[in-house]
């Protein structure tokens, strides 16, 4: 099957080259699939915009918000779980569990994701609800758009317009919400306090939701996402599409009442699959690179068929195995374990096992040191060497940590904490916080002789003062190259 056979639905080609758009009319549709997208309309808009307003109870000195992407401070917090910026990496497995999972999604049932739940969708859909709500449905807004500027039309115009980019607003609104607390940034932004940034980013995507969702609409997903042309990689001849069974439709034509259906096929040629398509095209055509799999053309058609008295499933989820068969008696039974799917689950699974032994383990202390690069080393008065470190300590939990620094490796250095008179002294780290001390570390002349060289491996160790536990980090002592 040809996934890119046609646009000329959506589509005319001008005397320059180019492709003139034609504006897609969707009808409304009612049936399974429609309340389906109605569902998975509003719980997705409701996570959106809500989640911001979730709170969380972390304990004193850290915020509350349940999702926050605390860029300020280095942090990504998502409910109980909290991903410093050395972290990231989980973010990284999370994006490449979030792929395979569209591309096992893709390979069972098609671009199911398109037609449901890619916020590109969404919003379009919630724009041709409220353009649906001011200006009728799909004759009323042909009718509308056709006749001339009228007081009427002027102002369901201006109500469908100013309603698309109020839904814009609340959109960047709430997107700025996810980096900031939301009840502090919602009246700094009412008050004219907020920073400039968050203001500009409001309009940016308040802007590109009215543009894409609004204007461009299936424009988007034709010319701008590359999904469209990647999906076919992902299909098989198992693959669960929307598909025409022209086995039973055709020859098409009208029907009336009374008149008998031999010789002739099921499809009424009503276009009514065409009318409620949201990208304009004609399912009846085959696959097509446009087709978002939102079935909406099944509900239309399904209607239809229970109206004329033929079966439903005209239209309906299909495989190619199924539609190139030699017959329609030689269909088989859909099969979602196989090969391909059985990969990509494979490959969630060991990507989910590692993300997940990685947490299991995940350090609530971290240590990081820095050396001083200018100068490396000191060569004091009495003879002996001294090297400067920045020694960093991340701590993860909620409760102070109090850690002891020691040296190890290195017999006989001596280890001064720039800010503390004492030898040995306690460190207190408070929760969810970096501390970095300055440290040197002085070899004396008598121990000279026992280093490496100009560079002499040692480990920093970090003692818990409570539990005794040692965590230690590999450094470096640089001294003159001729010793």
């Amino acid at each position: 099957m040809n996934m890119m056979n046609r646009t000329s639905d959506i589509a005319t080609e001008t005397p320059g080259g180019y492709a003139g758009r034609q504006k897609v009319y969707p009808k409304l549709a009612h049936g399974t699939f429609r309340k389906l997208k109605w569902g998975v309309m509003i719980v997705t808009l409701g996570i959106y915009y809500l989640l911001p307003w979730l709170r969380w109870d972390r304990g004193p000195n850290l915020p509350d918000q349940a999702f926050l992407l605390d860029f300020a401070n280095q942090r990504l917090f998502f409910g109980p779980i909290e991903i410093w910026a050395q972290e990231l990496y989980y973010i990284t497995g999370v994006l490449i569990l979030s792929a395979l999972g569209l591309f096992l999604v893709t390979a069972v049932a098609g671009r199911v994701w398109c037609g449901y739940a890619c916020p590109q969708t969404v919003w379009t859909d919630l724009m041709i609800t409220v353009e649906r709500f001011w200006q009728g449905d799909r004759n009323a807004r042909m009718r509308l758009d056709s006749s001339p500027w009228t007081f009427e039309k002027v102002w369901k115009k201006t109500g469908t317009h100013i309603t698309w980019l109020l839904i814009g607003l609340a959109t960047g609104g709430a997107l700025v919400f996810y980096f900031r607390d939301a009840p502090t940034l919602a009246r700094e932004l009412v008050t004219g306090d907020a920073p400039a940034i968050a203001y500009a980013f409001m309009g940016i995507f308040a802007g590109t939701t009215y543009l894409l969702g609004g204007i461009a609409r299936e424009q988007v997903c034709i010319y701008m996402c590359p999904w469209p042309r990647i999906q076919g990689a992902m299909f098989d001849r198992d693959s669960l599409l929307v598909t025409y069974r022209d086995w039973r439709g055709e020859p098409r034509g009208p029907h009336k009442k009374g008149q008998a259906w031999a010789g002739r096929g099921d499809c009424v040629d009503c276009t009514a699959c065409v009318t409620v398509c949201p990208m304009g095209i004609d399912i009846r055509n085959g696959s097509q690179l446009e087709c978002i799999q939102c079935a909406l053309c099944i509900d239309a058609c399904d209607d239809i068929m229970t109206k004329v008295g033929r079966p439903q499933g005209l239209i309906a989820y299909d495989t190619f195995r199924n539609v190139e068969a030699p017959s329609h008696e030689q269909r088989v039974p859909v099969r979602i374990i196989r090969p391909r799917t059985l990969a990509y689950t494979g490959l969630m699974l060991l990507v989910g096992g590692l993300m997940l032994t990685a947490w299991l383990n995940r350090a609530v202390l971290e240590v990081n040191v820095l050396h001083d690069r200018n100068p490396m080393f000191v060569q004091l008065s009495d003879g002996g060497l001294r090297n400067g470190y920045v020694v960093k300590l991340l701590n993860k939990e909620h409760d102070t940590r109090r850690v002891r620094l020691k040296l190890a490796d290195l017999d006989g250095a001596q280890l001064q904490i720039v800010g503390f008179q004492e030898a040995d002294p306690v460190i207190d780290i408070v929760p969810d916080n970096l501390r970095a001390l300055k440290v040197f570390v002085t070899v004396p002349s008598a121990l000279r002789d026992k280093l490496n060289g100009s560079s002499t491996p040692f480990r920093f160790e970090v003692i818990d003062a409570t539990d005794g536990s040692i965590l230690d980090h590999d450094a470096t002592f640089r001294g003159p190259a001729n010793e």
